[in-house]
């Protein structure tokens, strides 16, 4: 089990990047629609992923 676990993890951290974000760039916002903006709506097709774009202002 063990060494499953330990393969599968090692797969995964290949193909992991970490993203860096610098001042003056501009992201969106990944939303979950059960706690975002589209809550209040009943269909989740027509409720929005991503919110944005948001400027980034510090560090």
């Amino acid at each position: 089990m063990r060494a499953s676990q330990s393969r599968q993890k090692s797969y995964h951290d290949k193909k992991r990047k970490d993203i860096e974000f610098q001042e003056g760039d501009h992201v969106f916002l990944r939303v979950n629609s059960t706690i975002g903006i589209g809550r209040a709506l009943n269909s989740k097709k027509l409720t929005s992923k991503f919110i944005g774009p948001y400027q980034i202002l510090k560090r």
